[in-house]
């Protein structure tokens, strides 16, 4: 097994391989990553000195070589080889000869694992961020379409007050908007360039650090060296909250659509195809997608406790316990992105039932409603509210069915146009254009 770090004895097979474990899988995520990472240091490094022109030409346009192939997902880590790293260089060794041996030159495995992660999870959070932009606009399209079309309202499970299919699309577009600001902390964390932190404590190579941040795109540089290494976990603990912020929304939702599509309840309902059946009830039309997004989003919510536990004690520096981070994150990240594409496609095709509120069962949601009435009137609010009470006691009770609602927020005033803008004006701030623009100039130019 090839490795950057290979000395002259021997590894028992069983230590070998309980050591590695899962972590060649997990690197075939991060092979254009370190692609990247290796494009934007030799460069740096030629630019500085310490690579000649010549070496330096060979080893960008083979590094952009492979690049194009590991997008296309054609690289891979073979058999014998220990990670992403150690075969980029074998590659490049094959190819170039003495020259592919230089690309290390100034770094080592840490701080270029380090850049990778934070390249991968800077357009893992792109795309997690475009897909719930996806899922705002369809919540968003759903709360406009439904803003008249009333349902009750529940606090303690109870039947509560008034509510509308616009209230309740409209609640879940907000609250993405603020997982999104959760989402953009962790991006701000993960925008930081380690490279150039070596293993932790620098390097005797007059090294230029601000030109790799430039190169990569990087916002800004992770300046102390030792501190660059303390981001290992750290950065996955602020990917694990946000992953976990946009787990209990979507989780919320899909409980609610669950509820909501029972037939004691029945305000909803999707075409058959969206739905699973019985092996013995022919009437059944099981939620599974949602039940499945429900359970998906308890173990993103369970996520910052496993990446903080594994962390936990652990002193500066770098320690083997890292490797695992992957293991817990990369699949998260995946089963995100599923539950975003799955529910803003099948909400694309949910059914909304008109005229609940006729139903006798609603008759007390209009109790709030009716005090407030009075106390519009004139009449005290104590007052109002023991007049309505002692109506209702005594089965009397018979209220105006209108809902005026106005102030912002509410169910007459959904304020769509402007949770859109705070939308926008989060989303504006991550600079993906500049990024990509920074990576297609460093792999096509």
């Amino acid at each position: 097994m090839m490795k950057l770090w290979q000395k002259d004895y021997h590894v028992l097979r069983e230590i070998e391989g309980f050591t590695v474990g899962r972590d060649r899988e997990m690197d075939l995520y991060l092979a254009p990553f370190d692609i990247l990472g290796s494009l934007a240091h030799i460069r740096m490094l030629c630019e500085t000195g310490l690579l000649d022109e010549p070496d330096f030409a060979l080893l960008d346009n083979a590094l952009k070589e492979l690049y194009r192939e590991a997008v296309a997902g054609h690289v891979r880590i073979e058999e014998g080889v220990e990670d992403i790293h150690s075969q980029v260089e074998l590659m490049l060794t094959r190819s170039l000869g003495e020259a592919g041996k230089k690309i290390h030159s100034g770094r080592s495995r840490n701080d270029q694992v380090l850049v990778d992660l934070r390249l991968y999870f800077r357009s893992e959070i792109q795309v997690v961020a475009e897909l719930m932009k996806g899922l705002f606009d369809q919540l968003q399209e759903l709360s406009q379409t439904h803003k008249d079309t009333l349902m009750p309202g529940y606090t303690h499970f109870q039947v509560a007050m008034p509510s509308s299919f616009g209230l309740w699309f409209g609640a879940y577009a907000e609250s993405l908007a603020d997982d999104l600001l959760v989402l953009h902390s962790a991006f701000q964390i993960a925008n930081q360039n380690p490279l150039g932190s070596a293993a932790g404590y620098g390097s005797s190579f007059p090294l230029r650090r601000r030109r790799t941040t430039e190169l990569l795109g990087f916002s800004d540089l992770s300046y102390n060296t030792v501190n660059a290494q303390m981001g290992r976990g750290k950065t996955e603990l602020f990917l694990a909250f946000a992953l976990a912020a946009l787990g209990q929304t979507m989780g919320k939702m899909a409980m609610d659509i669950v509820l909501f599509l029972n037939q004691n309840f029945g305000f909803i309902s999707f075409p058959d195809a969206l739905t699973t059946g019985s092996s013995i009830m022919p009437h059944k039309k099981n939620p599974d997608v949602f039940e499945l997004i429900r359970a998906r989003c308890n173990m993103l919510q369970a996520l910052p406790a496993q990446v903080a536990q594994l962390t936990t004690n652990l002193p500066s520096g770098y320690h083997r316990d890292f490797q695992l981070l992957k293991e817990m994150i990369f699949p998260a990240l995946e089963s995100a992105k599923a539950c975003l594409r799955i529910a803003a496609f099948s909400l694309g095709y949910i059914e909304i039932k008109e005229g609940l509120l006729d139903d006798p069962r609603y008759l007390y949601l209009f109790s709030v409603e009716e005090v407030n009435r009075r106390v519009l009137e004139g009449i005290p609010f104590r007052d109002a509210y023991r007049e309505i009470g002692a109506a209702i006691a005594a089965g009397e009770f018979n209220p105006d069915r209108r809902v005026v609602h106005t102030h912002e927020g509410s169910i007459g005033n959904l304020c769509n146009a402007e949770i859109k803008a705070k939308w926008d004006r989060i989303f504006g701030t991550f600079g993906f254009d500049k990024i990509e623009h920074c990576l297609r100039e460093l792999a096509e130019g």
